[in-house]
């Protein structure tokens, strides 16, 4: 039973770099490899302090297209994540290349830096995460709710969220 092999829990487990990782490390970005999702799309684990510029970087890189940005909450008590796709669109019609960025933050403090100034798409991707999910998005130009009141309390896509008995708009008409 001595030589009994334990299994490495999945978010311990090495995971080979993609391109597009070996590219980040050679050029002295830190950032952290996750396993491939099931189309094979290399995921980046990224600190939200690194965001920005390893965002610069991917964009001269040539990811110049911001196709998703959204939230994720683990569930209650753990982290949230906010997840950027990114396309290098030109190069390969055929098929362009593809990487996910993930950022995971606290839930008590989920602040990020804004990639609105890199990709003009982030604007209500990134309003909508602040207001389904409580992810503060720093640097942004107009950080506010888009699809709840703007009185609403609460972040309605956690899932620690209690939904009220009832809102009652103050000024309908």
């Amino acid at each position: 039973m001595a030589d009994e092999v334990k299994p490495v829990p999945a978010e311990q487990a090495i995971v080979p770099s993609g391109p597009i990782s070996q590219w980040l490390s050679e050029n002295g970005f830190a950032h952290d490899s996750l396993e491939a999702d099931k189309n094979g799309i290399e995921i980046i684990k990224v600190e939200p302090d690194f965001l920005l510029p390893i965002a610069t970087a991917l964009y001269a890189y040539g990811f110049n297209y911001l196709q998703f940005q959204g939230g994720i909450d683990l569930g209650p008590g753990q982290d949230l994540v906010s997840v950027y796709h990114l396309v290098k669109v030109g190069d390969n019609a055929d098929k362009p290349e593809e990487v996910r960025v993930k950022v995971f933050l606290p839930r008590e403090n989920p602040v990020v830096p804004s990639v609105y100034w890199i990709w003009k798409t982030a604007d209500w991707q990134e309003r909508e995460s602040y207001d389904m999910f409580g992810i503060i998005y720093e640097g942004h130009p107009n950080l506010k709710r888009i699809l709840m009141p703007e009185d609403w309390v609460g972040w309605p896509l956690r899932k620690d969220y209690i939904s009220p008995d009832f809102y009652e708009l103050q000024d309908a008409y």
